[in-house]
This record gives C-alpha cells, sequence and structure tokens, in this order.
C-alpha cells in the first residue's frame, strides 16, 4: 500500500508516520511505500526502507504533478499555514491553505486511482454568531481567513468525492494540546506553551483570561483519529463528508490547575499573565463546546482528562521527567 502525508515534516505529520511503520498493515494490507512531503526536510523520522521523503514548495502545482504520478492509495493532506500566520498574511494563507489543497486534488484527478484522502480541517470553521454548543448540523460560519480557507477545502474534497475522483473525508481538529517544539505562529500557540515551556524549566506567556475556555485533542487521540478516520468504509460517512472529532472543553483555569496537580506549584509559577488584545479577540470567535454524536458513534474518541494529557506530554515528550 502506497500512503502520502502532506504536511509531513511537522510533528503531527511525523507522529503519524510513525504510527503507520508502527502498524505496517492498512486495511489489511501491507505498507509497502510511505512519503512524507513538505517545504523542509523531515528530521526525527525512523529510518525505514519503505519511508521516503520529498520536499517541495506545495503553491507550484508542478511540484504535486510529479509528486502523485506514480499513485497513492491514501493520502493524509495536514500542509497548511496555521491561523495566526493565515490571518497576518492573506496571500500565503490562501496560496498554501486554499491553492496546494486544489493543487493536491489537481494531480490526484490527473492520475486516477481513486485514494482514500483525509483533509485535516479545523474546527475554525465555525465562529461568529454561534449557538452555545455546535451541533453536526450547525452551518460553517468562520470568522478568519484560516476557518473559510479549510472550509473551502471542505467543499472541494467533497466535491471531488461526489465525481468520484477520491475516496473523501474531512475531520475538524480541535486545538491540539500539548504540541512539541517552539511555539508557532497559530493563535492558539499559548495552549501549549502554558504546559510545555514550565514543564521544561522556562517561562511561558498567557496572552488570555484564565476564564478562556479552549476545545482540545492530545496528539495521540488526533493520530488516532487519522488513521481511523482513513480506514472508515465510505459508505460510513455517507453524503457529508465531513464531520467534528470529539475533543473536550477546558479553561485556562482548569488547564493550570491540571498542571499544578501533576507537575507542582512551582511549575505553574512559571507562567506570566500579559493580555495581547489580538490574540484575545481572534480566541473569542471560537467555538468553545461542541456535541459531536456522529463522530462517537463512529468510533472517534476524545481524550478521559486533561491530567491525563500533561501524562502524555511528559512520558512523549520529556523521557518521563520534567524541570521541577
Amino acid at each position: 500500500m502506497r500512503v502520502l502525508i502532506t504536511g509531513g515534516a511537522g510533528f503531527i505529520g511525523k507522529k503519524l508516520a510513525a504510527r503507520l511503520l508502527e502498524r505496517r498493515k492498512l486495511l489489511e494490507r501491507e505498507l509497502t511505500h510511505l512519503t512524507l512531503f513538505d517545504v523542509g526536510h523531515a528530521e526525527g523520522v525512523p529510518a525505514d526502507p519503505s519511508l521516503h521523503i520529498a520536499t517541495g514548495d506545495i503553491t507550484r502545482p508542478g511540484v504535486l504533478f510529479d509528486l502523485l504520478r506514480p499513485g497513492y492509495d491514501a493520502i493524509f493532506h495536514l500542509a497548511a499555514v496555521v491561523s495566526g500566520a493565515a490571518e497576518a498574511d492573506v496571500d500565503l494563507g490562501y496560496a498554501v491553505n486554499l491553492d496546494g489543497t486544489r493543487h493536491l486534488l489537481d494531480a490526484v484527478r490527473a492520475f486516477g486511482g481513486k485514494p482514500r484522502l483525509v483533509f485535516a480541517s479545523s474546527v475554525a470553521v465555525f465562529g461568529g454568531d454561534m449557538p452555545d454548543v455546535i451541533a453536526d448540523d450547525t452551518h460553517l460560519t468562520p470568522q478568519t481567513s484560516y476557518g473559510t480557507q479549510k472550509a473551502v477545502g471542505e467543499l472541494l474534497v467533497a466535491d471531488h468525492h461526489r465525481k468520484g475522483f477520491v475516496d473523501g473525508r474531512s475531520f475538524r481538529l480541535p486545538t491540539i494540546v500539548v504540541r512539541p517544539g517552539k511555539p508557532n505562529r497559530a493563535a492558539s500557540t499559548w495552549a501549549s506553551s502554558i504546559f510545555r515551556e514550565p514543564l521544561a524549566g522556562q517561562e511561558a506567556v498567557c496572552p488570555v483570561a484564565d476564564t478562556t475556555a479552549m476545545y482540545i485533542l492530545s496528539p495521540r487521540r488526533v493520530v488516532d483519529a487519522l488513521v481511523h478516520g482513513m480506514e472508515l468504509p465510505s459508505e460510513a460517512l455517507g453524503m457529508t463528508r465531513s464531520l467534528t472529532l470529539p475533543g473536550r472543553t477546558y479553561s485556562v483555569a482548569e488547564m493550570v490547575a491540571a498542571l499544578e496537580r501533576v507537575a507542582g506549584k512551582a511549575v505553574t509559577a512559571r507562567i506570566r499573565w500579559e493580555p495581547d488584545a489580538p490574540i484575545r479577540k481572534i480566541v473569542a470567535g471560537w467555538p468553545q463546546r461542541f456535541s459531536t454524536p456522529r463522530a462517537e458513534k463512529l468510533g472517534f474518541a476524545a481524550d478521559e482528562d486533561l491530567d491525563g494529557i500533561v501524562h502524555q506530554h511528559i512520558d512523549d515528550e520529556l523521557g518521563g521527567r520534567f524541570v521541577r
């Protein structure tokens, strides 16, 4: 089985690659070829004869035509410019998040094969004047360029599925906590920083009030969802090719309390509170609570609790130890 991950050098792309290589079989077929595609080289990936690295600019259609020419059985489309960067640079956001998706679909259509295509969408497709709880049938009302680009991407995937070019499915990801590495330009980057940096012995800045709530999912659960979602029979999704993944909603105060329970007050004392008006404005427009019975019926699951997410980060990224 041949599998492609766009955005393969990102942290979710690399974790997904590691999971696929560990499993070795997808849809009861042997994984023979796994390609990670990104604008930069993927570092820290397992050495494996079936793993291949490809670099290129997804905003250039010719790059993806060359990449897709051999054909793939499954594609995970994770490549994207994050929310804050897409809002700050409109041209960049549309070039990567919208044109890049269109270029991928064009390349798939040119070479046939009808691969299973998993598109990583976002709960940022909802915003503005929303109900208290976002339901499975809530209309998309994005209030950022990033959310708009993801919403359009969902429609493109659905249309290409309708035309028979792909077996498409789009999954709306909650905010992923805790992201390893350094802070990025996502408007939600603080949600990981307030865990990650204090556990590493560094200060973190929280730009929002402690009453701010966030709908989150852990990296492990996201990878679980992507693999499970790819393996779902097409008929299980029916005509509606998009769904919101189950997550849990926590306030910043609850996040800090969980960190303190796991790691102690000396760790949470490394959090600095510095209001940032632009970040607060973006985050305030995001939905906070969701009802996801459709996804749950299909076997997707949220994390058990917030303490477990903290322990997961310590185990997976810090070797089981943190700076007290």
